[in-house]
Formats: C-alpha cells, structure tokens, sequence
C-alpha cells in the first residue's frame, strides 16, 4: 500500500495539468460557447427582474413550498402557464474569475486526493503505468464528469452541454491518470 504523503506530486500535477487544460478548453475551442442560449429581448428581462433586487443565489419559478404545494391546483396552473425556469443569479458587475479559478483549482487537487487515495489502496507501490493509469483515471472521470449528469436528469440541463463537458472530464481524467502513472511510487 501507497501512502497519500506519497503522492503529492502526482496529485499537484494532475491539478495543474487539469488546470491548464480546461484553461484551454474554456478560452481556446469553440465548442463550449453554445452551452448556453440568448434570452429574446435580454435587455427588456433584465429590466423586468431588476426591481426584485434579488440576491446571488439558485431559484426555482414557479416554487412549491412543500409536496403538496406542488400538487395544488393554482400551482398546476402556474407549471402550465409558464415560464418554468431554473436560475442562477450572479452578483451584479463585472465577472470576477478569481475567486472560481482558485476554488476550480481546489476541486482539481480534492480530485487528486481522491484518485490517489482509492488508487493507494487498490495497487502497490511498483504497479505497472497503465494499471495506475485505468485506476485513477477511471477515479478521476467520475469526480469531474458523472456529477454533471444529474443537472441533465433534473434540471433539464442540455444533453449535448453535458456531454460536452463530459468530454471535458474525459481528458482531465486521462491526464490524472497519466500523471499518476508516470509519478506512481515504484
């Protein structure tokens, strides 16, 4: 058995290779600019919801208060009248990256401490690179993709943003795994 001390390096890299990549990904390839689409009228619906002065957070329009609220007529009426809408509101202002890039950061060494301890307990110090490689990676997928899959189930996040980013956990999880291969304690 590995200790996690042990794997310091391979946990460090992984989060800055990590790091980088979806750096990349996220200013580089198009292919995330769609994950999201354009109200009609934006500046009109800014105006509208403005005046309710809301805070940053997660809200729900229509929301029930409990289960049987949910069932009651007037909320029926309300689901089918519509809009119905998931929203996040952020604080007003420009877009501070900051303080995300440093908690992504975090979430990329809290992956790496996961992979490396699970693979430290599955496989011995000398294991072979692509047995290292499977382990933590596979470890890896599931800390950054399968979570994502949830918001598609029940909050009817796009199947194909998802998916995308899925692909995004993809590559972060082959480039942990690679870094514990190559860094695994022999």
């Amino acid at each position: 058995m590995v200790s996690l001390a042990a794997l310091w390096l391979p946990i460090l890299l992984a989060a800055i290779l990590v790091f980088l990549a979806s750096s990349l990904i996220h200013m580089v390839l198009p292919y995330h600019r769609t994950d999201y689409g354009k109200v009609a009228s934006e500046d009109t619906v800014m105006d509208a919801l403005r005046p309710f002065g809301m805070a940053p957070g997660d809200y729900m329009v229509p929301c029930a208060s409990s289960p049987a609220a949910a069932q009651a007529p007037d909320f029926v009426a309300k689901l089918k009248r519509g809009p119905v809408l998931i929203m996040t509101v952020f604080p007003s202002g420009p877009m501070a990256m900051g303080s995300s890039l440093a908690w992504w950061f975090v979430f990329c060494v809290v992956v790496g401490v996961f992979a490396g301890y699970l693979t430290s307990r599955a496989l011995p110090a000398g294991a072979p690179y692509l047995e290292v490689f499977r382990f933590a990676g596979t470890i890896a997928f599931a800390g950054y993709a399968l979570a994502l899959w949830e918001n598609t189930i029940w909050y009817k996040r796009a199947w194909t943003t998802t998916l995308k980013s899925s692909i995004d956990g993809l590559i972060y999880a082959l480039l942990t795994g690679g870094a514990f291969g190559w860094l695994w304690p022999r």
